[in-house]
């Protein structure tokens, strides 16, 4: 299956292996990395990325939603929806990240706004939630301006960088939009 979403210049797409070399100049860089989980190689090499894209190629279907945030046909960044299980089966996690140059201008506001579309009108998700550390005030922007609602602070929730923080929930259901 082929999905682009559009909106404007930004584009979400499938990955494709040809987008390795813009994965990796996306997220080798301390400030990307320093919003984003633990366990993303740092330096991150054109091999990284193209076992990321592999892996999201090769995702049993219907477990995440995954793409690539591109402008003018160049992949700058990553975003998806990763489904939960169990009693959370309907529930998703959203991610996502930009290269630093392509900050604050709107671009991922636009993307969370696609792929929630996306994923509320082609799934039976019924929840898409978000993590980001309490500090990354930006990301919680993105979330507010997408419609997310701030549902609470998770206290010492993580460690990053050899730092105790904390995390805020955003999260947005179904119907609300």
């Amino acid at each position: 299956m082929q999905t682009e979403i559009i909106a404007g210049e930004i584009y979400l797409r499938e990955w494709k292996l040809e987008d390795a070399p813009d994965l990796a100049a996306a997220i080798n860089n301390k400030k990307v990395q320093d919003n984003l989980r633990d366990g993303i190689p740092y330096p991150y090499t054109e091999n990284d990325a193209i076992e990321f894209i592999t892996g999201t190629q090769n995702a049993p279907k219907g477990s995440q939603y995954a793409f690539a945030v591109t402008v003018n046909g160049k992949a700058i960044g990553s975003i998806g929806v990763f489904r939960k299980d169990n009693v959370h089966r309907f529930t998703a996690e959203l991610g996502y990240y930009i290269a630093e140059p392509y900050w604050g201008n709107g671009i991922m506001t636009e993307a969370v706004l696609q792929i929630c579309c996306y994923v509320f009108n082609n799934t039976d998700v019924i929840r898409i939630f978000a993590e980001p550390y309490a500090y990354n005030k930006a990301s919680c922007r993105v979330l507010e301006k997408a419609g997310f609602r701030y549902e609470g602070t998770l206290r010492s929730n993580a460690v990053k960088n050899d730092i105790i923080t904390d995390m805020k929930i955003y999260a947005l259901i179904k119907n609300d939009k």
